[in-house]
């Protein structure tokens, strides 16, 4: 055993699940709405909800969600993991702030690869904070049984599953429920202000966006159990590996890339850009200058360029490489003005801002009262339209550095290989779509530009 090797040993199942921690492989759902579009089948107005994916971010949602000050319970929650799921449910019955909104008996504490489906049946709302490639699997449940939906970005991580989340939204707006996605920043009041007076065309039309992440290494676990499943290892550190997180570019840059596709969409729900092309790579994240064997196989910087159909453009950089320029952000360039993240500028007048309120939320709460909004008023709301958009634009993106190829939209969606295990029956015993090479690495699987098949083979 390895230095970077934990003591601990499987030797069972069971033992797996106790020593596997998955960050957001967990449910988050809600009883039958007392309040959705009308009577709760209960006869109060008590919104029942479930959490899938107990991870870190998972326990936020939670918070935020209960923030919101409403008449709530959590009564059931999930994760892959059972020592992550239990750990979340004693840190929920305990907590001072919020543990009279939770009801959580030891049997609707649900951990495995299925625990979403059986801790969903108990709620009203879901909140779906499981690792990328899982989302579409878990919305496409969650809208089956109509429950309302809270769902981390992004929505999908390749074109099979932009196509799954396209015929959920479609079920979700049929049976009038609420969807909201947590590209939070589409709740901002400072951001909302700002785009909307983009669109009413203050400094004209729009020429360009730049979009940017660019930031330091993102921490790598780079240690394995003894004898612990390849799935495990994976799953747990599923963000370094493309076929769960879709790359940075898809997990944490389809944020800015939200941005700027709300803004060229100009208020269209199914916008997107025709085509793009850039370039990227892995300087950094390999083995020996990371001092891990295993970091994945995504790349450490993507550079797009995308084209939409209004011979507009918008410019994408993500970067994690320590001891580079860190921007993050957006600028906008128009044909009577410029702006950049929540103030523009015309030529011919002040810089303009949008106005300040002391009493704005925290959009990472401010999305949860929009919805339980909605919920209890029966009124639409539905984020999965745009969020699928913008996932597959990020998607799309990746493609084209992946491969080097210029990839054009409609190609993309109908042909854009399939990363996950969609259809599978997922179990520890099942074996990843990527496999460590001879060394131990996994730069053997590592997209080469110019070699790359972007599309189903």
């Amino acid at each position: 055993m390895t230095s970077k090797q934990k003591k601990q040993k499987f030797s069972s199942r069971r033992d797996f699940l106790k020593m596997t921690s998955v960050g957001g492989l967990g449910i988050f759902a809600v009883s039958p709405l007392s309040i959705v579009r009308g009577a709760n089948v209960s006869g109060s107005d008590e919104i029942k909800i479930a959490l899938i994916g107990c991870g870190g971010r998972g326990l936020g949602a939670v918070k935020d969600r209960f923030t919101v000050g409403d008449n709530v319970k959590l009564v059931a929650i999930a994760d892959v993991a059972e020592e992550t799921a239990k750990k979340a449910a004693k840190v929920l019955c305990t907590h001072e702030s919020y543990k009279d909104n939770v009801n959580l008996p030891d049997d609707r504490i649900f951990f495995g690869f299925d625990a979403y489906k059986k801790a969903i049946e108990y709620c009203d709302q879901v909140l779906i904070v499981s690792p990328p490639a899982f989302h579409p699997d878990h919305y496409a449940y969650a809208v089956e049984q109509s429950k309302h939906v809270f769902i981390e970005k992004p929505l999908c991580i390749d074109a099979e599953g932009f196509k799954r989340c396209m015929k959920t939204n479609q079920l979700a707006e049929d049976r009038k429920l609420t969807v909201c996605v947590g590209f939070q920043r589409r709740y901002n009041r400072h951001m909302i202000e700002w785009v909307q007076k983009i669109h009413e065309g203050y400094i004209g039309n729009v020429l360009n966006t730049r979009v940017y992440w660019n930031g330091g290494q993102a921490k790598v676990r780079g240690y394995r159990y003894e004898n612990e499943p390849e799935m495990s290892f994976q799953v747990r550190d599923w963000y370094f590996f493309d076929w769960l997180s879709g790359d940075h570019i898809v997990e944490q840059h389809c944020h800015n890339i939200d941005v700027g596709l709300w803004i060229h969409g100009k208020g269209d729900r199914m916008a997107h850009p025709v085509s793009c092309a850039g370039m990227g790579g892995r300087q950094v994240r390999k083995t020996p200058i990371v001092p891990y064997n295993e970091c994945g196989n995504i790349f450490d910087h993507h550079c797009v360029e995308y084209h939409f159909a209004d011979d507009s453009v918008m410019h994408s950089q993500c970067r994690q490489i320590n001891r580079c320029l860190s921007v993050g952000g957006e600028k906008v360039q128009a044909t009577g003005g410029v702006g950049q993240s929540t103030w523009l500028k015309t030529w011919d007048a002040p810089r303009w801002n949008p106005a300040k309120n002391k009493n704005e939320k925290n959009s990472y709460v401010q999305e949860h009262i929009d919805q339980v909004e909605a919920i209890r008023k029966g009124t639409a709301l539905h984020d999965g339209w745009t969020a699928a958009h913008s996932s597959m634009t990020a998607v799309m993106g990746r493609m084209a550095t992946y491969s080097g190829q210029e990839i054009k939209w409609d190609e993309a969606v109908a042909k854009g290989k399939t990363l996950f295990l969609y259809d599978k029956e997922l179990s520890f015993d099942l074996t990843p779509p990527v496999m460590p090479g001879p060394d131990g690495t996994y730069e053997h699987a590592v997209a080469l530009p110019g070699n790359y098949n972007p599309f189903k083979e």
